[in-house]
């Protein structure tokens, strides 16, 4: 365990640091387009001091978070709202999910059928660098405890960001001091890369990726690597997104059902306004 955290944190660290050491020497605008697969991990957040707000709605052919599959494997619906000022963002985000079979709710089942994530934070800049210093809160209203533990927790995020030209770096890491379902403590790095093209008549392409992994501090079982590469298509305020995700879990870790866990072609389409 401690070689695969050594190798992470290095990967998230070069990241960082390759950001942060980076000049603006070359002028270009820069990317703002988070990647597709942590969608609610951070909104994008504009510079300047003024108040803004945008609504967010769409469907995915199956909800991937992390690796794992949150809606059996079954598309659903998901939509949220932003606001920001200056640095300072927040918003909530939701989207349909199950977790048992047939969509029953028994006593001690830990089924679900929303998620709600309600999220605050600051993007301060410094040079081309931004940075992302937030909490996210991942809520199940109405869902019943998993064997008498609560499926609601709390992660605090930070990352950092650099794009120049259409190519974005960025590295992050989530902690949360008792993940899903009274899981415990758990690091979750992250490294995300991208390029966004040039528009091809009001078609705007972008490829990305990005890779992370859950370290369980309490039990090393658990533990997963995951990772994902797609192409998304902007025409306007439409989004397209085609994604592969995989992992390496077995079905014996976090994600508990290897069917759920395994490699995977997505596709999710979103519209945002104003």
């Amino acid at each position: 365990m401690q070689t695969k955290i050594g190798l992470m944190s290095s990967i998230v660290a070069m990241a960082v640091a390759g950001a942060i050491v980076a000049t603006p020497a070359v002028a270009g605008d820069w990317f703002k387009r988070e990647t597709v697969g942590s969608v609610k991990d951070a909104p994008v957040v504009e510079s300047g001091r003024k108040f803004e707000w945008s609504v967010n709605i769409g469907g995915t052919s199956d909800y991937v978070f992390r690796g794992i599959s949150q809606t059996l494997e079954d598309p659903t619906v998901q939509g949220g709202v932003d606001f920001s000022y200056g640095m300072f963002y927040t918003g909530v985000w939701a989207s349909g999910v199950d977790f048992v079979e047939g969509g029953s709710n028994p006593p001690g089942s830990g089924d679900a059928t929303v998620e709600v994530d309600v999220y605050g934070g600051i993007k301060p800049k410094l040079g081309p660098v931004e940075f992302d210093l937030g909490v996210i809160g991942y809520l199940y209203p109405g869902a019943q405890d998993l064997a008498g533990a609560d499926l609601d927790y709390l992660e605090i995020k930070g990352g950092a960001s650099y794009s120049i030209r259409g190519v974005s770096l960025g590295g992050a890491v989530y902690y949360s001091p008792d993940q899903f379902a009274e899981s415990g403590q758990a690091w979750t790095p992250e490294m995300t890369v991208g390029y966004e093209f040039q528009s091809i008549r009001g078609v705007t392409p972008t490829i990305d990726g990005l890779v992370g992994a859950y370290y369980f501090e309490d039990d090393s079982s658990l533990d997963y690597v995951y990772w994902n590469v797609g192409l998304a298509l902007a025409v306007e305020k439409f989004t397209f997104d085609f994604r592969y995700w995989d992992t390496d879990s077995n079905g014996a870790d976090f994600c508990a059902d290897k069917g759920l866990c395994d490699e995977r072609f997505v596709f999710s389409a979103s519209i945002a306004l104003p």
